[in-house]
């Protein structure tokens, strides 16, 4: 939900950063895999308790996702092979962060952290299935044209994720309160997107078929 307004406003502040790596040599891939290793590093912070060290390396690894994207646009070199690698760590990072918990605390923790990450399954399921789709259809997103692949949005995104897993870190006592939450927030985002993606592509289904009666006609 807030994605598509916080991305403008992070642009310009990486850009520094960008050059900077740019003028190293430093490739996008080799980005992406820095920061989902400072990413799944939040994971034991987690089991020791130390919160506020995890805090630090899921900061990084969020960074390090938003300078991947625009060194790529920078150097032109966005490939499709780039955007799979990011879109699939990404979501091993998303899963890491509640697992930890889980684990760090197995009796009161531990059945909000299955909730969240089965809602997680869903989201994440519902939204790169949609993509494979869209592609097939050629389906443009306006607010995402940067993006290697078609991003669905939902009432859960990239942004309420981290600000979730902050909150997570910064008042880890309420973290079966806050995963239930989200895990409920998630769950509207599945059933939103798996009832607009099946329309949206049942619209283009019937469009294609339309224009093949046309051209035979």
């Amino acid at each position: 939900m807030l994605d598509a307004k916080v991305t403008p406003l992070i642009k310009p502040l990486l850009k520094p950063i960008v050059l900077f790596l740019n003028v190293r040599n430093v490739t996008p891939d080799q980005v992406t895999v820095f920061g989902f290793v400072f990413g799944l590093l939040a994971a034991p912070f987690i089991i020791l308790n130390w919160f506020g060290v995890a805090l630090v390396c899921i900061a990084i690894n969020r960074i390090c996702d938003g300078i991947d994207g625009e060194l790529a646009r920078h150097q032109n070199c966005s490939s499709s092979a780039g955007g799979y690698l990011d879109i699939c760590l990404d979501f091993l990072f998303y899963a890491a962060i509640p697992l930890a918990f889980g684990i760090a605390n197995p009796a009161d923790w531990g059945a909000p952290a299955l909730v969240l990450l089965a809602t997680f399954i869903g989201t994440g399921s519902s939204f790169l299935a949609f993509a494979i789709a869209a592609e097939k259809f050629q389906i443009d997103r306006p607010q995402f044209t940067n993006k290697s692949f078609y991003y669905m949005q939902g009432l859960t995104e990239g942004s309420e994720t981290i600000l979730v897993f902050v909150a997570f870190c910064v008042w880890p006592i309420y973290f079966p309160i806050l995963a239930y939450v989200f895990a409920g927030a998630c769950l509207i985002t599945v059933v939103t997107r798996i009832a607009g993606g099946y329309r949206t592509l049942k619209q283009h289904e019937q469009s294609e078929l339309i224009k093949k009666d046309v051209s035979h006609g």
